[in-house]
């Protein structure tokens, strides 16, 4: 079971995964305020304010002491803007893992990345062993960010999502 309740900062290639903190939700209302990210998901675009809100709870940590909510902004290296967040609910070995990165940052393959290192980062930091994710059928990009993060589809369902998961490699193991 992971050990810290504020989860270490992690970076691929391209992105810097920053701990999700109240600060950061004014720049982040401008990056998720395309209503068009709301589609499969359902909701709408944040208010900075509602945003700190969440981010405050959020940052806070779960109520259940055997979860862990842990959360990161993602920062392009490159240019410093934020761009997006990941998102992992860890309970034991098994966590629930999800990613959003705004409209004009999609098509770079930013998300793919940041889910493949937060596979990687939650298997090295977190002792997670099993990756799971809940994708709406028609949002075939997201289905290519979970293939990208080694998840596969299953046949469960649940409120109109298909359950992917996946059993990410354990550094050093053959």
């Amino acid at each position: 079971m992971p050990t810290t309740i504020t989860p270490l900062p992690f970076t691929t290639a391209r992105l810097d995964a920053l701990p999700l903190e109240p600060a950061y939700a004014e720049e982040m209302a401008v990056v998720l305020t395309d209503p068009a990210l709301y589609v499969f998901t359902g909701g709408g675009p944040p208010d900075p304010a509602a945003l700190r809100f969440r981010y405050e709870r959020q940052s806070a940590g779960s109520p259940d002491a055997g979860e862990r909510w842990w959360n990161w902004v993602l920062r392009v290296r490159a240019d410093g803007d934020l761009a997006g967040y990941v998102q992992a609910t860890v309970r034991g070995p098994r966590a629930e893992i999800a990613w959003v990165v705004g409209t004009p940052w999609q098509g770079r393959g930013y998300a793919s990345e940041a889910a493949k290192g937060l596979a990687a980062h939650l298997v090295a930091a977190g002792g997670v062993r099993e990756l799971v994710a809940h994708i709406h059928p028609d949002h075939a990009a997201s289905e290519a960010v979970a293939t990208a993060a080694g998840l596969r589809p299953t046949g469960e369902w649940g409120d109109g999502e298909r359950r992917w998961a996946g059993n990410p490699p354990v550094p050093g193991a053959r």
